[in-house]
């Protein structure tokens, strides 16, 4: 994956953008809040048309030009994927409606043909570190699987559209379970809320088995070499509908304890799904809402048997998200044969003279990586003459020459 030019008109303060990106890292040099990780920000909204900065689009529209009562966004990637050369556009529309309103209206061509997200969401690849995605750790389960949503929308094609139709069934089935709590009726016609509920969910249970297990195989490498062998990292991937028995008819394993759920297949997560959603079903009328399901999934950290986001250091956090990052550029590679543009923003300023070393040697010529920082001698100076340094201030991005 080779992202060769990029254009950008009213993306944040970037109100005008357009530049050739070199195969060789490239490094973005400025003060705090002068456009360095707009630009990162706007190359990751091609490749999973969100940002992870906020989840309202319109946010990401240009302030000033959002004032008027036409505005447009537009960001084009002309990137090469193999052999072959593709150009990818993303069009935000604020556009009146109503006396005094305005709607967002979001248009995504590929190639020049107009497509729909979830058709084109994993064509172009990239993975991004920021330090808010500490919260991933830190955070609440929604961060989790936030985190699992947009890897797995990018490297698995069919996983967005799957994904949109489990929310609707979901959005379907928790409106018949609040009408059977307040008006009462036939429980019965939970069967084909439950039946579409059961065909979405359990796919999306087997595709994050998959992929957690094969992340924690690659970021469980890299964390020891972090960390120089002295600490073992771990994944727990929690569903909420487990379909894996308890043995003995425990109700529970402890965080530490190793799960193997590989050999599961499709069917028997859906069986064991809909069985087990026809015995809690009087528990959830009672309730008003569905109680499992990927919608409550969680994935945990383990470092040395001790859970990362209840004991886990600074140190030990930074270091334990780097690790998830790295292992998530290999295994894109692994999955899509590409590997995906890299963006870290001021990643070097949360990390020691070891672990920039570490990174640095991570990067190598294979890999097309644009950094952020506010201080270019945290880089070595043999990485820095090697790379395209780039300034940038008040929203303007110039190469330095």
């Amino acid at each position: 994956m080779h992202l060769r030019h990029l254009s950008l008109t009213n993306f944040r303060s970037l109100t005008r953008l357009d530049t050739e990106l070199p195969r060789r890292a490239v490094v973005l040099v400025g003060q705090n809040a002068q456009g360095k990780t707009s630009v990162l920000e706007a190359i990751y909204f091609l490749a999973a048309f969100t940002s992870f900065q906020t989840h309202a689009d319109r946010q990401i529209v240009n302030f000033h030009e959002a004032k008027n009562p036409l505005a447009v966004t537009r960001l084009v990637a002309d990137y090469q994927r193999g052999k072959a050369k593709h150009r990818l556009e993303v069009r935000l529309i604020l556009e009146p409606t109503g006396a005094n309103g305005q709607r967002l209206r979001k248009e995504i061509l590929l190639d020049g043909v107009k497509r729909n997200v979830n058709d084109v969401i994993g064509h172009f690849n990239a993975v991004i570190f920021v330090p808010q995605m500490s919260q991933i750790i830190e955070g609440g389960p929604d961060e989790r699987r936030r985190y699992l949503n947009l890897a797995l929308a990018q490297a698995v094609p069919s996983y967005a559209r799957v994904l949109g139709e489990y929310s609707q069934a979901l959005t379907q089935r928790n409106a018949l379970l609040k009408a059977l709590n307040e008006y009462g009726g036939n429980s019965d016609q939970l069967q084909v809320w439950d039946e579409a509920l059961v065909r979405f969910g359990a796919q999306i249970i087997l595709w994050r088995i998959q992929a957690v297990q094969e992340i924690e195989r690659l970021a469980s490498r890299v964390h020891h070499e972090l960390t120089r062998g002295t600490e073992i990292l771990r994944l727990a991937y929690e569903p909420a509908y487990d379909p894996l028995p308890k043995p003995n008819g425990q109700l529970g394993l402890k965080l530490d304890t190793a799960i193997d759920r590989s050999a599961l297949d499709l069917k028997e997560i859906q069986d064991g799904f809909l069985e087990r959603l026809k015995q809690i079903r009087s528990e959830e009328i009672s309730r008003g809402v569905t109680t499992i399901g990927p919608h409550r999934d969680d994935l945990r950290f383990i470092i040395n048997k001790a859970d990362v986001s209840d004991y886990g250091s600074r140190g030990q956090i930074r270091t334990t998200l780097l690790a998830l990052k790295l292992a998530e550029v290999e295994w894109m590679r692994e999955r899509t044969g590409e590997y995906p543009v890299i963006l870290l923003d001021e990643v070097m300023a949360e990390l020691d003279t070891h672990r920039r070393a570490d990174l640095l040697k991570y990067v190598s010529q294979e890999h097309q990586v644009l950094f952020t920082t506010t201080d270019l001698s945290l880089f070595a100076q043999e990485f820095s003459e090697g790379a395209e340094i780039w300034d940038v201030k008040g929203g303007v991005v110039a190469p330095r020459r």
